[in-house]
Order: C-alpha cells, then structure tokens, then sequence
C-alpha cells in the first residue's frame, strides 16, 4: 500500500506539472487548426446531421470521422455559455479572449484520458530493474517520456489540435492488450478509428496481434501456431465490436446515402504528395532530389527552363505538383510503397511472436512506414510512432538508442510549426529540457550497457543546433530570404529525413535479425 501511495504521489505530481504548464501556454500563438476546430463546434452546433459533411462555408470543412464531430456537438453545447458568437458558422477566423481561453481549455480538460491511459501502461511496465532512487525507476522514466512529451506539448498546446485524448485512447488500448483484456483493446482501437482514420496505418498491428494472440489460444512447443485452437468465438467477438462500433458511426450516414460523400471528406487525395511544409519522410529526399537535378540539367542545358514550372514544389501551396525530372508520384504508388514497407513487420508479429513488446515494435514499424511513403502526410505524424516507442525505450538498450534519435529528429522536425518570434524561445527550451532528460534518464538506466549511440549517430544529431542556428538567426539576415523563403524548411526537412529514415532502418533490422530465446517461443 505505501509503494502504490508513492506511485500514485510523484504520478499525480507529473500530471498536475504538465497540466499548470499547458495552463501557462493558453496565450501563445494558434495556427489554423484552431479556426478549423472553431468552424466544426459551429457546424455541428447548428446544423443537422445530413448538413455535417456537406457545409462549406469555410474552407476548413469537417473531414473527421463521425465520432469526432460528436465530439465536436458536445463541446459546441459547452461553448454557448463561452461565447455564442463562436457558433456563428459565419464568423470565420472568429478569435475572441473566450473562444481562445475555451478551445484552450477544452484541449486540456480531454488529456485527463491521455493521463489516465499513461498511468495504465505504467503498470504494464516489467519491473525487473528495480531503483532505490525513484528517478532511476523505469516506470518513472516512462511517464515523464509520455506526459512531458515535447511534440506533444507544442502540437496540442501552442499549434493547436487534439491529439492528446486521440493518444489517450491509443495508449489505453495498448494498455488493455498487454494486460490480456483483448475485448477492451480492440473497442477502444476500433473507436479510436472512428475519432480520427489516421490511425488506419497501424490497424495491421492491432489486426494480427489479435489473430495471432486470441483468435489462436494456444501455441505448439517451439512456438509454431496450432492451428487447432483457433476460437469461432473470439473472431466473432472482435467482428461485432468492429461491426457494432461502425454501424454507429457510420450507420446514420449510410441511412441518409451519405457514406461515399463522408469518404470523400476523409481522403481528399487532390490535396497532393506532400504538405505544404514538406514532412520529413522519404518523399520530401525525393523532392529534393528532382530540385537538385532540375538545377543541374538547366545549368547543364538538358531541360529547357520556358517549360519548367516556377517554385512547383516549394511554393508552400497545399495542392497537386508534378516533378521535372523524376516520375510524378500517384495516390495509388505510395499505398503500394506503404504496404510493401508495412509487410515485412507484419509477418514478423506473426511468424516471430514475442507478445506485447512485439505488437509494440510491430505498431512502431507501420506508423513509421505510413510515415515515410503515405500520401500528404503531416510533419505532427510523427508522434504516431514517438509515443509508442517510448514504451520500448525503457526496456532495451537497442531499442533506447532508436529512441533518443527518432525523437530528437522527429521533435526537431516539427520547430517550423512555431514561426512567431515569441515561441522561439519557448519551443527550443521545452525541446532543451525533454531532449537532456530523455538522454540523461535513459543513460542512466541502461548505464551497464554499451553506450546508447555511436559516434556517428552522436554528430548528426549534435549538427542540429548549426542547422538552427542558420535557419532561425544567420538566413532572415541574409538577401536569400527573399528569393527563396523555403530554403530553411527545405533544409529542416531533409535533415531530419535523414535520421528519421535512419531509425526506420535501424528499428527495421532489429526486427528482422532479433532471435527468439526458446522459453519465449513456448510462452
């Protein structure tokens, strides 16, 4: 009973921490996603249902999935006593003390779910590295990672969305499989897809982990499936939640002969290959490849420069561009490049079983290949596969060095959200503070082991600062600035693809050449 008081006192100190901090970010800069949100608490409020996926008033029309516009009418039903005027589908770009402090406020209140579910996975954590001091201990190490997430923090808390309950409900699911509740894991997973489909990308994860550690009840003696226990009842179970949790979101739409009309909102592929701000993944290498042989086959008379198109790619639009020299990317190419990317980790969970922490690297692999090869894909994606991993990073050294590189260039990538003078001291101390812990607090608990990183990995990421440095003080003093705007995103880009590319590969082959001990095959 003391040891739970304890953990339930420096826990309920973490949360309070991080919750008085967001507190203190309520005024800083909002993106556009704030009147995007605005425009759906005013949508929802005061149209009908069958009106929802149809207003367009706005250019930020409602392209969630259903769970999350109710969402959005249950918050509209608290606004009114806010402001009223917020409602007013009219009022764009509407940004009164009230609407801010509310839409603020709401984002902080929903991360109760996000702490809750960062509790529960606390308990899942193995705790044969036991610490006198409880900074040392692995479940401590794991919250400060979760709740104090720097990405997190700035993408919710100062850019503006709603991630932090989205990966409440992720976590929580999580929470639920390592502890055998396979039912509960695989409602919350299913709703979860109903607030917000990007999470489709690891749906594969959850798919065969449930087939393989449920569906099938038993395993022989090596390991190998016996393929005699699989359980009619267990696969019916998960259909109807699946089937159940669908129909009631979806089902209201398919009544009205909505649904293509709602499909259409939820993936608009017109809007091109890469964000405006290109995300560090593997196309934005391929942009920058066809930039730089586009420069070269001018400067070398090989194309001629009446037909090429001016700034096409790094114009910062959100809309379709082709490439000069190299083949146009396709909706349909990067579904197949994604999948093809996805497999490998997909069999792994199948054919390698190593229960939870396997369904956890497996969910890391296909959030970070959507990542790389998806269609118009969001730098904020990233935290997709920082958050999971960091279940991971506590418990292998191998798999905390992955950590501290993928988080450190994923965190990196996302500094060009927060371009206002004001936040640059903010971010770069926020990402200060969690980058020094995640290194010293890891370093601390794998201190028996081989260093974390090696020396080249050790250099790339310290080249970050220069690359700040450059991008934020030396460029805006330069007469490049405007000529060519999109050089420091250019470069912040790229860069960190490169060590995001890195660590895929690296978590990649861990995967695929880590052996299985005999007694972990049996179990």
């Amino acid at each position: 009973r003391a040891m739970a008081a304890g953990v339930r006192g420096w826990f309920r100190a973490l949360a309070l921490g991080v919750s008085f901090l967001k507190c203190l970010l309520i005024p800083s800069y909002y993106s556009t996603d704030f009147e995007v949100h605005r425009n759906w608490l005013a949508i929802t409020h005061n149209l009908p249902l069958s009106q929802w996926y149809y207003e367009a008033t706005s250019e930020w029309t409602l392209d969630y999935p259903p769970f999350f516009a109710w969402f959005e009418y249950t918050l509209s039903h608290v606004a009114k006593y806010f402001d009223p005027q917020m409602l007013v589908i009219e009022n764009l770009n509407y940004t009164s003390h009230a609407t801010v402090f509310f839409q603020r406020l709401s984002v902080i209140f929903t991360d109760i779910l996000f702490i809750y579910a960062v509790h529960e996975c606390c308990r899942c954590v193995n705790g044969k590295r036991a610490a006198k001091d409880i900074l040392e201990k692995p479940t401590f190490i794991l919250a400060v990672l979760l709740l104090w997430n720097f990405g997190l923090l700035i993408v919710d808390h100062i850019h503006f969305q709603y991630n932090g309950f989205l990966f409440g409900l992720m976590l929580l699911s999580v929470a639920r499989l390592c502890q055998k509740r396979y039912l509960e894991g695989a409602l919350l997973f299913a709703v979860l897809l109903h607030f917000k489909h990007i999470y489709m990308y690891v749906a594969p994860a959850y798919g065969v982990y449930l087939l393989r550690s449920y569906c099938f009840t038993a395993n022989n003696a090596d390991g190998s499936l016996k393929w005699r226990s699989f359980s009619f009842l267990h696969v019916t179970l998960l259909g109807l939640i699946v089937c159940l949790v669908s129909a009631l979101s979806l089902g209201p739409f398919l009544v009205l002969g909505q649904l293509p009309q709602v499909i259409s909102r939820l993936f608009p592929f017109k809007r091109g290959l890469c964000h405006a701000y290109w995300a560090p993944n593997f196309w934005a290498l391929y942009n920058a490849m066809d930039k730089a042989l586009t420069i070269f086959g001018l400067k070398c008379n090989f194309l001629d420069h009446t037909k090429i198109p001016k700034a096409s790619m790094t114009g910062g639009l959100v809309q379709e561009f082709q490439h000069t020299v190299l083949p146009s990317v396709t909706p349909l190419a990067t579904l197949i490049c994604t999948l093809i990317a996805i497999l490998p980790s997909v069999f792994c969970l199948w054919f390698k079983p190593q229960g939870p922490r396997g369904f956890l690297q497996c969910l890391v692999l296909c959030a970070l290949s959507s990542f790389m090869f998806g269609w118009h894909v969001h730098e904020k994606a990233i935290l997709l596969a920082i958050l999971p991993l960091s279940l991971l990073s506590i418990q292998r050294a191998k798999d905390a060095g992955i950590y501290l590189i993928l988080t450190t260039t994923g965190h990196f990538s996302l500094f060009p959200l927060l371009f206002t003078p004001p936040e640059l001291p903010v971010k770069i101390l926020l990402m200060l503070l969690f980058t020094v812990y995640s290194f010293s607090s890891l370093k601390s608990l794998f201190r028996r082991e081989k260093p974390l990183l090696n020396w080249l990995e050790t250099i790339y990421l310290i080249q970050l600062v220069p690359l700040e440095i450059f991008c934020e003080i030396i460029f805006p003093l330069t007469p490049w600035k405007w000529h060519f705007p999109f050089v420091p995103l250019l470069l912040t880009s790229v860069y960190c693809a490169l060590g995001i590319t890195y660590a895929w590969l690296k978590l990649y082959i861990s995967v695929l050449t880590e052996r299985i001990p005999v007694r972990q095959k049996a179990e």
